[in-house]
């Protein structure tokens, strides 16, 4: 074997976003050796991209709010696909998470009386999401980012982990690649936690950015973990289609906490024409009622921009298809208009959404406080992830950990807004914390040569083939219109069948793709590499889509539009067969405990 540089730490971290930074300063602050990874540089990862705010039931605003309702909230917006565990933890330690972020330095947006001010989110009863602006994702980095610096923890920038280095069934440790000298480089650790996001980039239009490549969960599948609930992809109903220079950015639904609303060609609220039968109680008769819900009014009720995204990316599909779309394929979400509401209205919108005007002003020529944007569904998050304990996160590989979007289990078959950045803090915390037990319950294992060497050799074949097919561009090119075009928001099953066919094509051009260069600065030999993880998700993905032949939560089938009780009672699960195959199982759910039963029932 090559002399590879290795590297020791008793727990390492893959990801240096809000769930990868939570989960080493909570492993450190247990008193491990802690490294972190990250794709790119420390405080660019994709976390600083979430807006809105941080779900957590701490009734700063309206008093009524609890984790009971939170609990319920959650998972009436799952469909009851949820862990229940999860969603309980997460409702009932948010607030504590949200308030140790405020004491590690967090300036969050303050009521008159100066606790955190929290604000109005689609699917929560209450508005619950403590915020900063619209720049929470940015602020919750920097705070991470400059607490853990202090914690002792190793970062490596700009590395990419190639496999998960495996001693019999468990993990132990990773092996990676230096982005811009080509380097490879061992990491022994006896406890591994993958905190690598989503998968946006299998997709043709998405606000995630470039490291959104489904890393972590395609090594955690490729070393023999389960994956869950693949099929469920959220498209954000609101990503900039208009102009160009925008397209596919996230328009946070804090836009639409603050007043914004959605209207079609013909000038008309649309989304008062089709309430869920679930949400009618609880949803606004009229746009009067609506606004005062979104001033702060405990009387009034939710306005239907503010229903769970699943809904309001169908409903956006649903006018475009029928003709009453924007010139550009999407619809008109207007926060201009609240000036018939409030006197400044411009600077209103400003002090509320900075990002939103200055990012739009500025990129696309867009005036919020004047026109209205036209949005459209975006591919945005992954509900779908590896499948973990809920208490540990550990999952059914010895010493492999997984927390925040590359887990599974807390958002069942649709996430609420701001559930992802509290997801972040809780469970991140609690990967930290039982990764470290697990590395001082257990000696570091052995790393296997030949498993290092094989990877190594697979990584440098790109170099020695002859360019005399498709770049690694072209590939992935393919994949994203294949995946947006056939499995989308809205889904059939001979257009996935086409997309399996497709994706097993592709995967025999990955093998003889070639890269021109050497391995210093390219970033044609990273693409290359990705295309093994966007091509296993793709498939799980497209897989399990197939498998649930109904429509719940983030999957819509066309051929099967009504919801199917038979398939509320189970996962589907992605494993790895012996063969090498992909194998896809029904997984009965994690029980509701007769408490959490009645908590639900009381909350209806």
């Amino acid at each position: 074997m090559a002399e590879y540089e290795t590297l020791e730490h008793d727990v390492l971290v893959i990801g240096a976003g809000g769930a990868g930074l939570s989960a080493a300063i909570n492993a450190s602050s247990a008193g491990v050796s802690v490294g972190v990874i990250t794709k790119s540089l420390l405080g660019k990862a994709h976390t600083v991209m979430a807006e809105g705010g941080v779900a957590a039931a701490m009734g700063n605003v309206d008093d009524r709010d609890n984790w009971r309702v939170h609990f319920s909230d959650t998972m009436r917006g799952g469909q009851y696909l949820n862990n229940p565990r999860m969603a309980e933890l997460h409702a009932k330690e948010a607030p504590d998470r949200v308030r140790e972020l405020e004491a590690w330095g967090a300036l969050f947006d303050r009521t008159p009386d100066g606790r955190i001010l929290q604000r109005n989110f689609g699917g929560h009863k209450y508005p619950r999401l403590a915020h900063v602006g619209d720049r929470t994702g940015l602020e919750m980095i920097r705070t991470l980012q400059d607490h853990g610096i202090h914690q002792g923890i190793d970062v490596y920038m700009e590395w990419t982990v190639l496999t998960l280095l495996k001693d019999g069934d468990r993990v132990v440790g990773a092996f990676a690649y230096d982005r811009e000298r080509g380097r490879f480089k061992v990491f022994h650790a006896k406890a591994v936690i993958l905190a690598t996001g989503g998968i946006g980039r299998a997709y043709k239009i998405t606000s995630n950015s470039w490291e959104y490549t489904g890393d972590g969960h395609s090594l955690a599948y490729h070393a023999g973990a389960s994956l869950m609930d693949m099929e469920f992809v959220q498209f954000h109903p609101t990503g900039m289609v208009w102009p160009p220079s925008v397209r596919g950015i996230l328009v946070t639904e804090g836009v639409r906490g603050e007043g914004g609303v959605l209207k079609n060609s013909n000038g008309k609220r649309f989304m008062f024409d089709d309430i869920p039968a679930n949400y009618r109680a609880s949803t606004a008769d009229t746009p009067d009622e609506g606004w005062l819900y979104t001033q702060g009014d405990k009387e009034a009720r939710r306005p239907p921009e503010l229903l769970t995204r699943d809904h309001v990316a169908r409903s956006i599909v649903r006018e475009v298809r029928e003709g009453r779309g924007s010139p550009h394929g999407g619809v008109f979400l207007d926060i201009a208009w609240i000036k018939e509401k409030l006197p400044h209205a411009d600077d209103h919108i400003k002090r509320k959404l900075p990002s939103m005007y200055h990012q739009f002003k500025q990129l696309g020529d867009i005036d919020i406080t004047k026109e209205p944007m036209e949005v459209g569904p975006t591919t945005h998050y992954m509900m779908g992830g590896v499948r973990v304990n809920g208490d540990t996160q550990m999952s059914d590989v010895p010493g492999l950990f997984a927390a925040g979007e590359c887990a599974a289990g807390l958002h069942g078959a649709n996430r609420l807004g701001g559930n992802s950045l509290s997801d972040l803090l809780v469970f991140g915390q609690r990967a930290g914390k039982y990764a470290a037990s697990f590395a001082k319950d257990h000696g570091a294992g052995s790393i296997n040569p030949e498993q290092v060497e094989e990877t190594a050799r697979r990584a440098v074949a790109f170099f020695d083939r002859k360019m005399d097919g498709d770049g690694p561009y072209q590939i992935q090119h393919a994949l994203q219109d294949m995946m947006q075009d056939l499995v989308g928001i809205v889904r059939r099953a001979e257009e996935m069948e086409r997309a399996i066919e497709g994706i097993h094509q592709l995967k025999e051009r990955a093998d003889i793709v070639a890269v021109v260069g050497n391995r210093e600065y390219n970033p044609g030999w990273h693409t290359a590499m990705d295309l093994t993880n966007l091509l296993t998700v793709s498939e799980a993905i497209a897989r399990a889509g197939y498998e649930r032949k109904e429509s719940r939560g983030a999957h819509f089938r066309d051929d099967y539009p009504q919801k199917d009780e038979s398939f509320g009672t189970f996962n589907i699960v992605i494993r790895k067969g012996g063969d090498g195959s992909m194998q896809v199982l029904h997984e009965p759910l994690v029980a509701l405990t007769p408490e959490l039963k009645q908590v639900i029932e009381e909350m209806q």
